[in-house]
């Protein structure tokens, strides 16, 4: 049987729109009005699953979703630069930015390494294929990217070759063990 699994990041927050490392911040007004607007749209579900941060939750809500906290698919940790602004971080620690955006193994600041994200990402998706016929799971970007790059066998370095825009839907379908990625998107 074909497992359906649709990947809705979520809605949009302060830390989006100034281009911060997020901490457990709430959906914004805008992020909340529109994933009620999209709410009707989405199509049934076996299983919903969230990650554990607030801005999932509340995305998952506002879709009227059902949606069970899955620790797996927690945002990446960003240790000391959780809650600054990129462009802050990068003038003060450009050496640190540069070896984080061109070493999937690099920490320096103290958090998950992308490497790290990507193989708890592809662990999860491993055991979710034998679950459910279509599930929902409302999530960040990092983990939406993570997934992406596993499924098409991407290089991690191609992990920044994808944009995760608030409230888009990646699908993908499976069986024998195996991904296919069929589409990303938006509704609209």
């Amino acid at each position: 049987m074909t497992a359906r699994l649709i990947l809705i990041c979520h809605g949009s927050t302060d830390a989006v729109r100034k281009f911060a490392f997020p901490a457990d911040e709430p959906l914004d007004e805008q992020g909340r009005t529109t994933a009620a607007a999209i709410a009707a749209q989405l199509p049934g579900a076996d299983r919903c699953w969230t990650s554990p941060e607030l801005r999932t939750r509340q995305t998952a809500e506002a879709l009227n979703l059902e949606a069970t906290v899955q620790p797996a698919l927690h945002e990446c940790a960003y240790g000391a630069w959780t809650g600054e602004n990129f462009h802050d971080v990068r003038a003060r620690d450009p050496q640190g930015v540069a070896a984080w955006l061109s070493d999937p193994a690099a920490t320096p600041h103290g958090g998950e390494s992308i490497q790290s994200l990507m193989q708890r990402v592809a662990e999860w998706l491993a055991g979710e294929q034998t679950h459910h016929q279509q599930s929902i799971v409302v999530t960040h970007p990092t983990v939406i990217r993570a997934a992406i790059v596993h499924v098409i066998e991407g290089t991690p370095q191609s992990f920044w070759r994808i944009d995760v825009a608030p409230l888009s839907l990646t699908r993908f379908s499976g069986t024998n063990g195996r991904w296919n990625l069929v589409s990303t998107g938006t509704y609209g």
